[in-house]
């Protein structure tokens, strides 16, 4: 390894105190922490313990302050309605402080939740910025999710005030938000006082009894500075897939975060004060709260929000003319946006017609990125492309090529090396550690570093049993995978039931609770299969009640149709299949392990346990794919 990475990673395992300690220098404190790590309470490890800080105040207010007022801030590039908008940082300053002068006319203070619910515009960075400024945690929920995912989050976040828009636009479609919203609210056990609304030109919407209008409210603000909060007390809470049915909420810090977002910019990334950095995403992700929102704003850099399907027919060149357009230097996105436009530009015509001479680093994380594609962007890009393996539990990656502090060579199906501060190791299902290039449970060591989840909103124990239960002592990723002889990690895929469609998680027990209400499925499995494009796609496979009989393109119908319904359209389900029955344990387990073994074409070994090993044999056909 190089030396610089090398005395890194030492020191942040062995020396964490002192390393971590160095780097909150790189934010501002209102107090600055005389302690770094508190370890008094395992597995509650809080960083920070006794630092005050605003996370809105270093994003905007010190680079206003340092004379870099001037430097543009945010670029929204909208494909979908053809306007390119900038922010300076003195005008996105103005902008949130008068956002949160809004929120506090509602009632918001310090501690009280903010839903926001809205598509990928300027506006829904402005909020996330108000909270930030009012200590008011936000919950971002993704605007592709149905009323019944975004009432299930209202719920357990209990927001006092809920931004949306009045519409988002897919493609040429337009999608109304109100209407969902509305229904969302009719399945709440939860009340918002207000709903503040921005009404878009695509479709306006009706305002009713709970409901504000943001440009009027906008335009009677009076603007507020930052209220000082402490460095464990919540920044957000976003909620996450998990295997059962009710979501995971997401706490981040704010003191460990702000912290981790200004160190992994520059040493992760490469990308610093004077660059144009583009994360091609949405805010109701990961991706975005880090990387489009908090890191490059925190950093002081020129941040690219893109609305829009940057890939695809008709115009597989988006993304490159968004990087020669904006001169962006580095680029963050999925292998499924990579594969498509290698789908539709194969030789990479598209890339050849652009001056890319800005761009230096391409990024690839949210799912592996196999070696077809990382040889056909390394060589039409002619740029280094990096995977890089993290969660929303971390909010930061946890293994990458360190292009800012040390850069290593790169190597095919690989996420490269783990990043200083996570203690990443391979165990067996005993949490044993096992040998170089042997497949087990990828895990890390606790304490987490700063800006990862101390826990879950307002359920400690969960935390504990979904994360930190199966091997004591650890983070279990729920991620498999190997270390080879040089310490490079290699994920191979997901150990549990959430799967993984195009860089979104989404969890196959959510949907198999749907598809199990249609009125003529006895039982069912979802499960995630290899797919092309998008990395992975779930598939269901339904067995029909006893005296039933289905027409099985109208079944396949009603059945996406329904989960569009309660999930969204994003959880991309496509394809249902009905089988006379499930393979099953004994004790009547759905052996969904070794169906998704079977249908990647992997030699699944039969489970000893297996009740009818023949149900098995006349579903792998189907599983294959098999005519």
């Amino acid at each position: 390894m190089g030396a610089a990475y090398d005395e890194a990673r030492r020191r942040s395992l062995s020396e964490p105190g002192d390393f971590w300690g160095e780097a909150a220098g790189l934010i501002d404190w209102v107090t600055e922490p005389t302690q770094v790590l508190d370890d008094s309470r395992p597995p509650f490890y809080r960083w920070f313990p006794d630092g005050e800080l605003n996370t809105c105040a270093n994003a905007l207010d010190r680079h206003v302050a340092a004379r870099r007022g001037d430097r543009i801030a945010l670029i929204h590039d909208s494909a979908v309605t053809g306007k390119v908008t900038t922010f300076t940082y003195a005008e996105l300053l103005d902008r949130v402080a008068r956002c949160a002068g809004v929120l506090r006319s509602l009632g918001v203070e310090k501690g009280d939740r903010v839903v926001i619910y809205m598509p990928l515009v300027p506006e829904a960075a402005i909020a996330m910025l108000a909270c930030a400024r009012l200590g008011a945690p936000h919950s971002v929920v993704f605007g592709g999710f149905a009323p019944a995912e975004l009432a299930a989050r209202i719920d357990d976040a209990e927001p006092k005030v809920i931004v949306s828009a009045s519409c988002g636009i897919e493609g040429t479609r337009v999608v109304e938000y109100k209407p969902l919203l509305d229904e969302a609210l009719e399945l709440t056990a939860h009340r918002p006082h207000t709903c503040v609304i921005l009404q878009r030109p695509q479709a306006a919407a009706p305002l009713g009894p709970l409901d504000v209008d943001w440009a009027q409210v906008m335009d009677a603000a009076e603007p507020v500075g930052p209220v000082t909060v402490g460095a464990t007390d919540p920044l957000y809470v976003l909620y996450t897939s998990g295997t059962t049915g009710k979501p995971k909420g997401i706490v981040r810090d704010n003191g460990g975060h702000a912290v981790a977002m200004a160190w992994s910019l520059p040493n992760v990334y490469g990308i610093g004060p004077d660059d144009v950095w583009w994360a091609a995403s949405d805010v109701g992700w990961v991706v975005g709260h880090s990387y489009i929102v908090y890191a490059p704003l925190i950093t002081g850099c020129t941040t690219v929000m893109y609305e829009g399907k940057p890939v695809g027919t008709p115009d597989a060149g988006a993304f490159w003319r968004v990087v020669e357009q904006h001169g962006v230097n580095g680029l963050f996105t999925a292998p499924t946006a990579i594969r498509a436009i290698k789908k539709d530009d194969p030789q990479g015509a598209l890339i050849a017609e652009r001056d890319l001479s800005s761009l230096r680093t391409l990024f690839q994380a949210g799912e592996r990125l196999d070696p077809d594609t990382f040889a056909w962007a390394s060589e039409h890009l002619g740029v280094p492309v990096v995977d890089n393996w993290w969660q929303t539990e971390t909010g930061w990656p946890m293994a990458s090529s360190m292009r800012g502090l040390d850069p290593l060579p790169l190597k095919p199906g690989s996420p490269s090396v783990r990043v200083p501060g996570f203690d990443v190791r391979v165990v067996d299902e005993h949490g044993h550690e096992v040998p170089a290039g042997t497949e087990g449970n990828i895990v890390v060591r606790l304490p987490l570093p700063p800006g990862t989840l101390p826990t879950l909103w307002g359920d400690d124990q969960r935390y504990v049993e979904a994360y930190l239960s199966a091997f004591p002592g650890y983070y279990s990723t729920g991620d498999g995978g190997y270390l080879d002889d040089d310490g490079y990690l290699y994920v191979m895929g997901r150990t549990d039931d959430v799967i993984n469609v195009a860089g979104h998680r989404l969890s196959t027990g959510s949907m198999e609770a749907v598809v199990s209400t249609h009125p003529m499925v006895a039982e069912c499995a979802v499960i995630g299969v290899h797919d092309q494009i998008k990395g992975q796609v779930p598939r269901a496979f339904v067995v029909l009640k006893a005296g039933t009989q289905a027409d099985p393109g109208a079944l396949q119908a009603e059945i996406v149709e329904m989960v569009r319904d309660r999930i969204g359209p994003v959880a991309a389900l496509r394809q249902v299949a009905v089988v006379p029955a499930l393979p099953k344990t004994r004790s009547g387990k759905i052996l969904r392990r070794t169906m998704r073994g079977i249908a990647d074409g992997r030699d699944e070994p039969v489970p000893s346990t297996i009740e009818d090993p023949g149900v098995l044999e006349a579903l792998a056909p189907l599983l294959r794919g098999d005519p």
